[in-house]
């Protein structure tokens, strides 16, 4: 009976690694929670749900983002495997960028966000105001 309630507790605790704990310090989905809801993560995943872009392209579309900040989320999501970078062998270089399946999946949860964000901005701003008029 012992060795049932071992292998019960080690395959819950594995069972546990394997989904992660966001709130657990350790946890690696912190990193990728990061990636993700960063605010240059958020707007390169919503911005390729529109398709393929050039790293121009996308620069021109998310304004305000430096070329360093891009390159360095784009290569974050890429190491996650939410986007998918294209080098064609031509000169110069054409790299062009696309979401994964999975990158599909977390960018569709991301627009939720954003389309709640715009739909109740009003809101939000005045919620701010009264926030600072009692500073």
């Amino acid at each position: 009976m012992k060795t049932d309630s071992k292998i019960d507790v080690a395959s819950s605790l594995t069972d546990k690694l394997a989904r992660g704990n966001v709130l657990a310090k350790e946890c690696p989905s912190r990193n990728i929670l990061q990636d993700v809801t960063s605010r240059w993560g958020v707007l390169i995943l919503f911005s390729l749900l529109d398709g393929t872009y050039r790293f121009s392209e996308l620069r021109k579309k998310i304004t305000g983002v430096s070329e360093k900040m891009l390159s360095q989320t784009l290569q974050a999501l890429e190491a996650d495997g939410f986007v998918l970078r294209i080098a064609h062998p031509v000169i110069p270089p054409h790299v062009e960028y696309q979401l994964t399946v999975s990158g599909i999946e977390v960018a569709q949860r991301v627009e939720e966000l954003v389309n709640w964000i715009e739909l109740n901005l009003s809101g939000i701003l005045a919620s701010q105001q009264r926030y600072n008029e009692k500073r």
